[in-house]
């Protein structure tokens, strides 16, 4: 296998490849018509494998524009269908590290909010049930606390539009950089301090528990 300077591949078998998203990129193009991870792992497929026609790459999940990471698809349709339907049941583990405004107190919680999407492609928090919100859970603790930033890990219960990066902006920990959510500091492109660490899944045919850790990358803001 041949993994290319650009494509950071962290999985690979006959069903998923799971690659690590750099900060900044596209999960999925969209109208912009700029190069998304998507693309890059279908060229990849396509040149590594000889594959004449288009290459068939399941999308089971997606990591916002701003937040590095591992992104895992589907390369067949079984595959895609069996792990997304984990998703779905919340089968599945997502952990994640982020950089916070502040300390948040207690060190270690469990959040439960309500979300709406708006049409300005934002979401707004809600402490309790509201008309079209819909129900918010994770849980964080305290890693390393610093002068004026905290080191978090995030393990993900419901994948909600920008649950993250929302819910801890509603505790007043927005993540660093990210200005949309409320954020004072800024990170060079417009990245944040979110990164997906880690997913526990079951693999789509052998029902293996599998594991797949993509650590930081090196630019990752120690501290702020």
């Amino acid at each position: 296998m041949s993994n290319p300077p650009d494509l950071n591949i962290l999985y690979l078998d006959n069903h998923l490849i799971a690659v690590c998203k750099p900060a900044g990129m596209l999960t999925q193009s969209d109208e912009s018509g700029e190069a998304s991870l998507m693309d890059k792992v279908k060229d990849w497929i396509k040149t590594e494998y000889k594959k004449p026609g288009k290459v068939f790459l399941g999308l089971v999940h997606r990591l916002d524009r701003p937040v590095s990471g591992v992104v895992m698809f589907g390369r067949t349709s079984k595959g895609a269908s069996r792990i997304s339907e984990q998703f779905r049941q919340k089968t599945t583990q997502k952990f994640y590290r982020a950089l916070v405004e502040g300390i948040p107190e207690p060190q270690q919680a469990s959040l439960k909010h309500y979300l709406r999407k708006e049409k300005s492609l934002k979401a707004t928090v809600f402490p309790r049930a509201t008309m079209d919100a819909k129900e918010a859970l994770l849980g964080y603790k305290v890693i390393e606390t610093f002068a004026s930033t905290s080191l978090i890990e995030i393990r993900l219960h419901t994948g909600r539009f920008h649950q993250i990066r929302a819910q801890l902006s509603f505790i007043g920990h927005p993540i660093v950089g990210d200005k949309k959510y409320g954020a004072r500091s800024v990170l060079p492109e417009g990245r944040i301090a979110l990164h997906a660490q880690s997913m526990l899944f079951h693999h789509p045919t052998s029902k293996e528990e599998i594991v797949i850790d993509c650590p930081p990358p090196e630019d990752w803001p120690a501290s702020y």
